[in-house]
C-alpha cells in the first residue's frame, strides 16, 4: 500500500492534493500509520507496532486500520492499484 506520491503531509498531520486542491487533518495515530505505509510497512508490521505502543484489542486496531484506509482510497490520497 502507498501514499500517492503527490500528496504533501506535514508533520502535523495536514495533507494536501495537488491534484484536487483539497486538503484535510490527520490525527497523530494516523500520520503514524501513514509514516509507517511511506516505509513500505506491511499490515503486519504496522499492526504489531500499533498493538505493542498502544493498548487496544487486535480485532479493533484491523477494523478501524482497514476504515482509515479506505477513507484515504475514497478521498485518493493512496494508490488504489495496491493491496491493503
Amino acid at each position: 500500500m502507498k501514499i500517492n506520491k503527490n500528496i504533501a503531509i506535514s508533520d502535523t498531520g495536514f495533507v494536501f492534493n495537488p491534484l484536487n486542491g483539497e486538503s484535510y487533518s490527520i490525527n497523530p495515530i494516523g500520520i503514524e500509520i501513514i509514516n509507517m505505509m511511506k516505509e513500505d510497512k506491511s499490515f503486519e508490521d504496522i499492526t504489531h507496532t500499533m498493538l505493542t505502543k498502544y493498548t487496544v484489542e487486535d480485532a479493533t486496531f484491523e477494523k478501524d486500520y482497514f476504515d482509515f484506509i479506505g477513507i484515504l482510497k475514497h478521498h485518493n490520497l493512496i494508490d488504489t492499484n495496491e493491496q491493503a
